[in-house]
């Protein structure tokens, strides 16, 4: 079992940064994968990046490559998106979700355990 809670959410402008912390508990976090995805309004549910494991290996969707980053700390089982030159189009509510999936897979379903989410608001 994994528990997470994310946190760092808030407004900014566009050309801002945020960075948002995912929080967990449970003795699987240090062997799975973990992955950000985030909803708009009257949207599905999408895919934003990921990390593996042991931190060696990271895939990010393409709208957000050279803008986000992922990183994680096993010890303090803390995983950071840092996200930088924000766009309006970024709004949504981001989730972070871990399963024992390859660092490869961005479908939802195939994470076993998400957080609450955060939202974060990009303004023009």
């Amino acid at each position: 079992q994994v528990q997470l809670v994310e946190s760092g959410g808030g407004s900014v402008q566009a050309g801002g940064s945020l960075r948002l912390s995912c929080a967990a508990s449970g003795r699987s976090f240090s062997t799975s994968t973990v992955g950000w995805f985030r909803q708009a309004p009257g949207k599905e549910r999408e895919f934003v990046g990921t990390i593996s494991w042991s931190g060696g290996y990271k895939h990010y969707v393409d709208s957000v490559k050279g803008r986000f980053t992922i990183s994680r700390d096993n010890a303090k089982k803390t995983v950071v998106l840092q996200m930088d030159n924000l766009k309006p189009e970024d709004t949504g509510v981001y989730y972070c979700a871990a399963g024992s999936v390859s660092y490869t897979t961005t479908t939802a379903p195939r994470y076993a355990y998400w957080g609450q989410g955060t939202q974060v608001t990009v303004s023009s």
